[in-house]
């Protein structure tokens, strides 16, 4: 197979070769099976990624067993037409988790998931910061307005609040930045520490369940490190507990 076109490699070298510009409106299994029939001549090929949700359109990821089998791969399928589109292939920008996997075992898996949702986490915190701030930030007028430069006045209703939501905008709490502390709301109210340290207490590095006396339905939950957190969250939000198996709400306590 001669490449018809070059595509641009970003990344560094590694055993799982990224696909894009690849036929949309192909039935996900017909698209597997054609890309099996084509990488599998290049090495063997221990997993394929391709969904059909809007955001991962026309990609795939084909994972080889080793880095050999994927340069190989990229030379020679780069640009290739596939169901009438030229297909473009760099290396993945991370390690697979069937890579992961066959490299360090489940115990290594499952860091490394922990890490990407931390990742994952950490960018939404930011992008929520930054629409917080966008929204905090007033309208620049280059406009002189002859009334500003009359002596000031007090004016009645100073010091009140604003009623504009966009003066104090915060991060929402589905998307701050992971830390080992948890915020669990929505508790039912006969649930105590020892009810919440049976759920909790089985996550890596878990310490101490702690309620608040003065407010019904809500409790801290504290690990060791994030990684302990993340699990944690991960499993339990959304969770149904109580008579009415009524979901919880966990996110990361609120620094």
């Amino acid at each position: 197979m001669a490449a018809a076109i070059q595509g641009g490699i970003t990344q560094p070298p590694n055993s799982t070769v990224y696909v894009k510009n690849l036929e949309e409106r192909i039935k996900i299994d017909d698209l597997k099976e054609a890309l099996t029939e084509i990488f599998s001549e290049y090495g063997t090929v221990i997993d394929l990624v391709a969904k059909k949700n809007l955001k991962a359109k026309g990609q795939a990821f084909v994972v080889f067993e080793d880095v050999e089998a994927a340069e190989r791969a990229i030379k020679e399928v780069q640009g290739f037409e596939l169901f009438e589109k030229p297909m473009l292939l760099d290396y993945a920008k991370t390690r697979s988790d069937k890579t992961v996997e066959l490299e360090g075992g489940e115990e290594e898996l499952e860091l490394h998931k922990r890490r990407r949702l931390a990742e994952k986490e950490r960018k939404q915190a930011h992008q929520a910061a930054e629409e917080a701030k966008r929204l905090k930030r007033p309208a620049i007028s280059t406009a002189v307005d002859p009334v500003s430069t009359r002596p000031a006045k007090a004016a009645r209703g100073a010091g009140l609040k604003s009623s504009n939501p966009a003066a104090g905008a915060v991060v929402p709490d589905e998307y701050l930045p992971p830390n080992k502390i948890l915020f669990v709301q929505n508790l039912p109210e006969d649930y105590d520490v020892d009810g919440l340290t049976q759920i909790f207490g089985r996550f890596e590095g878990f310490r101490e369940v702690r309620l608040v006396p003065s407010r019904k339905g809500i409790a801290f939950v504290e690990y060791e490190a994030e990684a302990g957190a993340i699990s944690a969250k991960e499993s339990t939000s959304g969770m149904g507990l109580g008579a009415e198996s009524k979901p919880i709400k966990v996110t990361y306590q609120r620094q």
